[in-house]
Formats: C-alpha cells, structure tokens, sequence
C-alpha cells in the first residue's frame, strides 16, 4: 500500500467558535488541533503531515510534538482569511505538495480516527481499478429533500410519501475528507478529479464542527463514551 501526504489547513480564530482549533476541548488541553494531529500521526498510511496555518501558538504546539512526520509552514496572512476561496487553497496545497497522493482533511472533523484514515486510504486505492479518480467522504442522508417547490430525490407523482428506505439517498459532502492524486490538482485546479468516489461516514465519525453548539455537541459525544479518542 503506497503511502498518502496531508494537507492540513488551519488558519488563526474563528468568526463563530473563538481560538476553536486550539482551545480545550474534551479533555485535551490544545484541543482539536492536538486531537487531529495525533490521529494523523498514527495512520499507518500517512507519510507527511503539512500543516499550514498563520497560528503562532498552533505552530508553537504542533513543533513541541517534535515529530518527523509535521512540516509546518506560516501561511500568509492573504491566505488565512474568512474570505479566502478554496480555489486558492488548492493551489496553495499543490505549491506545497507537488507530487503524489494529496489527503485534505480538517481539524473540525474530530472523531475521524487513525483507524477511520487508513480504511479510507485503503478505499480510494481499492477502487482506482474501478475507474475512480478521486475520493470524498459523505453524510449519506435518507429522507424527503426539497427545493423551494419540488422534491429533488423522489417522484410525487407515482407515490407522495413513499417509505423513506426505497428513496434514492443524497450525498451532504461533510469536508472530512478529500484524497486525489497531485496530477489532479495540477490539470482540474481542483482537490477531486472528474469521477470521485464517494465514501460516506456515519454521522458520529461525519460530524462536523462549525458553530458553538457543535462544539457543545461534540464534547458531550465525548462525555457520553460513544467515541474513543
């Protein structure tokens, strides 16, 4: 099994959960960024860890770890903004990773594993023999989804309410996870190529933390024993 890079992005504050990528969160002082780093550290399938951010005390805590696998680099100030696109982000981790398999993940995804990492790796390796180019982890969500006028995922006019398990699922892309192959950055300007895999999650190893009472959530997941970290 060959070995995959990540691209860890983590820019400095944030607008809705102030410090959330560093402060105390269940049980660990540095919180998510020390949580997530230790999970990428102990993937048997990760190689390099390059973690960019424009964070002088994640940069403090992440080269205390004084581990191989993290290259940090400050990431400039034009880069770490709300307003930032994520076109931009991609040519960045392709300035920082010019070849091979590029794994973009997020700090905000806590309770993927090491585990969890290296079962997708293995999938998207798996399944590039099926013609898949890319891959991406999904919330797969059964139920009835409008848009402002009609359902998009089933046909009301054959039946109105029909059981939620015979209707075609939707796929929420949860940002956990995007893995493809530099070649693809470098011809599409794009994290995933024209045919992704999509690989979904269950909704505690999906979860994802973007708002103060996601925050709140997460840590109570964690009190409640339902995940290991």
């Amino acid at each position: 099994m060959k070995k995959v890079n990540v691209f860890l992005p983590c820019r400095k504050g944030s607008e809705r959960v102030p410090q959330k990528n560093i402060k105390s969160f269940g049980g660990f002082k540095n919180g998510l960024i020390e949580i997530k780093l230790k999970q990428l550290i102990n993937s048997k399938y990760i190689d390099i860890i390059y973690l960019t951010t424009n964070d002088d005390e994640i940069l403090d805590y992440a080269k205390s770890l004084n581990n191989q696998k993290i290259i940090l680099h400050k990431r400039l100030e034009e880069l770490s903004s709300s307003q930032t696109s994520t076109d931009d982000l991609v040519a960045h981790a392709l300035d920082l990773i010019k070849e091979g398999d590029i794994l973009w993940t997020h700090v905000t995804s806590p309770f993927l594993t090491a585990d969890v990492y290296d079962q997708i790796i293995e999938k998207y390796f798996s399944e590039q023999k099926n013609g898949y180019d890319s891959l991406m982890t999904t919330n797969l969500m059964h139920g009835f989804f409008w848009n402002k006028r009609n359902p998009i995922n089933y046909d009301r006019s054959i039946e109105k309410w029909p059981r939620t398990q015979t209707i075609e699922p939707i796929y929420e892309i949860n940002s956990a996870v995007f893995l493809t192959n530099a070649k693809i950055y470098q011809s599409l300007n794009d994290r995933i190529g024209r045919i992704p895999y999509l690989y979904p999650l269950d909704k505690i190893q999906g979860f994802d933390i973007d708002w103060q009472d996601d925050f709140n959530i997460a840590q109570a997941i964690i009190r409640s024993g339902l995940v290991s970290l």
